[in-house]
């Protein structure tokens, strides 16, 4: 059995895809690219959900293994890919979470809420004129 095993790894081993694919080098990242991947789609949600505290240790999290995955030998180019990724969405939330709590972001979407509230009561009151325009022209 320990023969068989020896073959099979020598047979793995000695194509170059197939010993890439079959590493920690490889499954690492692949498995690591779930971060990215959340924190892109949570690009889309409301700013309110975001948490300074965490975006920032992801920040400082990615900067530091992008810097230790091209420090390893041989280099791991798909694990510096996955945390640059994760970098620039972690960035971007950052951004969204001073702009919405520090720099006026959620004033201007309360005040745009309400815009938008008043604008839809109005259509509400024309509605409202209009049906009973309309039950009134029925009724004759």
């Amino acid at each position: 059995m320990a023969a068989f095993v020896k073959a099979i790894n020598a047979k793995i081993r000695s194509n170059p895809v197939s010993d890439y694919v079959c590493s920690t080098h490889f499954w690492g990242p692949v498995s690591n690219f779930g971060i990215p991947v959340a924190a892109v789609m949570d690009t889309q949600k409301s700013p309110d959900l975001i948490s300074g505290t965490m975006t920032f240790a992801l920040v400082i999290y990615s900067a530091t293994f992008m810097r230790y995955s091209l420090a390893v030998q041989p280099k791991n180019y798909l694990l510096f890919l996955c945390h640059f990724v994760n970098e620039a969405s972690q960035l971007t939330q950052g951004y969204r979470f001073m702009n919405y709590h520090h720099w006026g972001g959620k004033e201007a979407l309360e005040k745009a809420n309400s815009s938008v509230t008043g604008a839809l009561e109005a259509v509400k009151a024309q509605a409202k004129a209009a049906e009973a325009k309309v039950e009134a022209a029925v009724k004759k």
